[in-house]
């Protein structure tokens, strides 16, 4: 049976188990926005319309953050392709899937300067706008190419490091209707995220072995892999104080007597000591930007190349650039430790000995700290005294998402997540507006949880 280049984005994105489009309909999108109304109707995919292109990526991040999985953001031609810009810089910086089709040109009529059409410098050009914010874009030029395209943007954003994709749909695509052969997507997908070299781990371990001032740090990646227990675990075999990156936050149990809360120009005085003094440092899939380095001024929040550097990730462009290693290892971070806790062996005892004494007492400080300020009169709540009526009040279960601005770096400083809270935040591309349209993802993702979303400098509301 014959399908139109709409249909067969829609007949791919459910074989993929997509389960909401979002987007606003225009003319340069009605081909796809006729085959999208049919899955609608055959109950197989849910319709979001948004008010604003941008909000729709926004979503779409915050789902990902939540569940893993990609949303569909849709588009018209020309301004509302535009308008998406800002969202895919986002989840691109932060390593976020979302998968985005917008209107094009027709291919008949590229050049001729078509209502919304961008041609001066090269015909249909507003994709040259947005390949600097994806991982990959593409320009449908039949409706025989898409399968492969299709498969291909999935593939993209779902394996290695995550990443937002746009593809370019032009008007008669959309409606052109030819025989396909759609792929199975398991088929054409790496079944197992890749391992660390096995040497490189056990130097890495050996390393770890030796060191009597320990760290793990946790960036975004390590949050997005959902292994709190794991990293619990080897938190623990290698008696080391864990600090997170803003990115990271929630990733491990801030009532554990192991962590140290966070380092650099945003962070807490235990994080800051702790990797500053740090003898080994094993970070899991942190980027050392320059706030959590404190513009790499030496001694500041790091002492690296003196500290030693073992540095996972996914991305080979991450290890080593913006400090040396002592050892790289490239591969999924989940794996990675697993590897590291057989290498390691006998787990180090650390309850009790002086390094985990000094843990203690530095945490003690902190909270101490923050208490005294939460006692403080004043005629009106304090950001710091909102951070704790949250803290007192919210369900353990409860996701926060927050945006730029002052409220995101006091929650980041100061709001413990301690039983399975999970933080998201725009830290990478720090994009002021995110948190309320990503809060609308993370509930769609999650409905049987309480969303918070905060909002300027104090401003909340539960979604």
């Amino acid at each position: 049976m014959k399908r139109t280049g709409g249909q067969i984005i829609m007949d791919y994105l459910e074989r993929e188990g997509v389960p909401y489009v979002l987007g606003i309909p225009g003319h340069g999108i009605l081909g796809f926005f006729d085959a999208l109304r049919e899955s609608v109707s055959a109950g197989k995919t849910k319709y979001i319309q948004v008010k604003h292109e941008q909000a729709a990526v926004h979503m779409a991040d915050g789902y990902f953050r939540v569940k893993g999985e990609p949303l569909a953001v849709f588009t018209s031609i020309g301004p509302g392709a535009l308008n998406t810009a800002i969202g895919l810089a986002t989840a691109y910086v932060d390593s976020t899937a979302v998968f985005q089709i917008s209107g094009d040109t027709h291919v008949q009529m590229k050049g001729v300067g078509v209502l919304q059409e961008i041609e001066r410098r090269q015909d249909s050009d507003f994709l040259s706008a947005l390949e600097p914010l994806a991982k990959r874009v593409w320009r449908a030029e039949s409706a025989g190419q898409l399968p492969r395209i299709l498969q291909r943007s999935f593939n993209q954003m779902l394996t290695g490091r995550k990443g937002p994709v746009a593809v370019a749909l032009p008007m008669n695509v959309q409606s052109e209707a030819v025989e396909v052969c759609l792929p199975e997507p398991q088929k054409h997908r790496a079944a197992a995220p890749p391992c660390g070299d096995a040497g490189t781990v056990q130097t890495a371990a050996n390393l770890l072995r030796s060191a009597r001032r320990p760290v793990l740090l946790l960036g975004g990646a390590a949050l997005r892999a959902n292994g709190t227990e794991l990293f619990v675990r080897l938190a623990e075999a290698l008696g080391a104080a864990v600090i997170t990156t803003m990115a990271g936050k929630s990733a491990f149990p801030e009532d554990h007597p192991l962590y140290a809360f966070h380092t650099g120009s945003k962070g807490t005085p235990p994080g800051i000591h702790f990797t500053r003094n740090a003898d080994v440092i094993l970070s899991l899939g942190a980027r050392f930007a320059d706030e959590t380095t404190c513009s790499y001024r030496d001694g500041a929040a790091f002492s690296i190349p003196k500290t030693k550097l073992i540095q996972v990730d996914i991305d080979a462009g991450e290890i080593g650039k913006n400090y040396p290693c002592e050892v790289g290892i490239l591969g999924d971070l989940s794996q990675v430790a697993r590897q590291l806790l057989a290498a390691y062996g006998t787990p180090r005892v650390w309850q009790g000995g002086a390094y985990a004494l000094e843990i203690a007492q530095e945490r003690e400080k902190w909270r101490e700290t923050i208490r005294k300020g939460r006692e403080k009169t004043f005629e009106k709540i304090t950001i710091s005294q909102l951070v704790g009526e949250l803290e007192e009040c919210l369900p353990e279960e409860t996701i926060i998402a927050t945006s730029s601005g002052n409220t995101q770096a006091q929650l980041f400083q100061e709001y413990a997540f301690t039983k399975g809270q999970r933080h998201l935040t725009t830290g990478g591309f720090s994009t002021m507006g995110w948190a309320f349209p990503a809060s609308l993802g993370a509930k769609l993702a999650a409905p049987g949880r309480p969303v918070v979303c905060l909002l300027g400098d104090g401003d909340f509301m539960m979604t």
